[in-house]
């Protein structure tokens, strides 16, 4: 297996015409924080500074926005679902979401008029989880699908919620098609985070559920005193979290956009692909999709996010499973007074790669065109914290996937 991190510069992102990103902007996603902000669990998630690190590296500053205190279920991901789940019911009653909060959804009143809804989904686990926790909140039933070797402590988690679970047999873009099937044949509603032809609504509104933690990040930069990043990295798998927070610091930052890194696997890295081939046109990459990031073990991209992605990102990289393994150490074990920061494996890829490029000569290139110097803020989504216990103890205890003589 290939064991060095790839990347290319995006070529694409000079032309004139770009995708729309007005429903990611500041004002839209203020209105998807206050959705968030009507659950009784919500709480802004700490962004970590972590100065000690960013001195080692020769930076200016690394910031880690630590989702592993979401809503309390140990990743983002309940961002997204939750935001579209709310979306679409408001959408059932014909009201505006502005008017539509928790307390209200969960109102007698509003479940008589809305019957009995049954959301579906694929995932590795984490989306999954905040699926079936929403509709548990809401008091609607879910069915979740997940890829074969997914985690059964992931598994139980989403059983946890309430939800009707299954590891299959598929890969995830398969398990995708089957939630897909069945709901067309029940009657379901699917909440999936990747877009095709006929289903982009959904998946829209789950880009700027995502986009909460992006302003909650950027207004805890501004309270320590930074404006804003130079540079962000972003993990993806199909894509819509990194275009929703490319998305918002595109539209938040008007006229100095940060440098946006945008960061796969090497064993379901579409986007890297599709930026490789320089024609605009998504790519899609077939197969187990085996690594250990299973968040983003995902092949074929969201054409929402991808544009957006082809139009404001700087770089893609695909990056080996040994770089989150590292991301991972690093991140468990801080440096003097820096926080620890609990990191899974699909979290902690983009803390490995900033690594890489600040002390691998290898890497000097990459670094040199980033602009990567002793001025640089750097800001980091982690998220996910140890969502698959056994495996997060395998790799930061025992040295599993170590960082190879190359």
């Amino acid at each position: 297996m290939e064991q060095k991190i790839k990347w290319v510069k995006n070529q694409m992102m000079d032309k004139k015409e770009k995708a729309s990103i007005d429903f990611l902007s500041c004002q839209e996603i203020r209105k998807v924080r206050e959705f968030h902000k009507s659950f009784p669990e919500y709480s802004e998630t700490p962004l970590r500074r972590l100065d000690a690190l960013a001195s080692y590296l020769g930076v200016g500053g690394v910031y880690v926005k630590d989702e592993s205190y979401r809503f309390g279920l140990n990743a983002f991901k309940v961002l997204g679902g939750s935001y579209a789940m709310g979306k679409y019911l408001a959408q059932r009653l014909g009201v505006d979401i502005d008017k539509l909060d928790y307390t209200r959804l969960t109102s007698d009143e509003v479940r008589k008029q809305l019957g009995e809804i049954t959301f579906t989904t694929a995932t590795d686990g984490n989306h999954g989880r905040g699926v079936a926790w929403t509709a548990n909140r809401l008091k609607q039933k879910s069915v979740v699908y997940m890829p074969k070797g997914s985690s059964l402590t992931r598994l139980e988690n989403i059983q946890a919620e309430g939800a009707e679970a299954s590891i299959t047999d598929l890969n995830y873009d398969d398990a995708v098609r089957l939630a897909t099937e069945n709901a067309n044949k029940y009657g379901w509603v699917v909440v999936q985070d990747t877009a095709w032809e006929g289903y982009e609504e959904i998946p829209t509104w789950i880009m700027q559920g995502y986009g909460t933690m992006a302003l909650e990040a950027l207004e805890q930069l501004q309270a320590m005193g930074v404006e804003k990043p130079t540079h962000v990295f972003v993990q993806a798998g199909v894509g819509s979290l990194a275009g929703a927070v490319q998305g918002f610091f595109a539209s938040a930052c008007e006229g100095e956009t940060p440098i946006t890194v945008i960061v796969e696997s090497d064993q379901a890295d579409c986007l890297y692909k599709s930026a490789l081939a320089n024609d605009g046109k998504p790519r899609i990459v077939a197969g187990d999709l085996a690594t250990i990031m299973a968040g983003l073990a995902c092949g074929e991209p969201n054409t929402i996010g991808w544009n957006v992605l082809r139009d404001y990102s700087y770089m893609f990289a695909s990056c080996p499973d040994w770089v989150a393994a590292k991301g991972m150490r690093l991140l468990g074990n801080p440096l003097a007074k820096d926080a620890r920061v609990i990191s899974g494996e699909s979290g902690a890829v983009t803390a490995g790669l900033v690594a890489e490029l600040m002390t691998n000569p290898a890497m000097a290139e990459a670094k040199a065109k980033l602009g990567l110097n002793e001025k640089s803020r750097i800001l980091l989504f982690s998220t996910e914290g140890d969502t698959d216990p056994v495996k997060y103890r395998s790799i930061t205890w025992n040295g599993e996937y170590p960082v190879p003589a190359i």
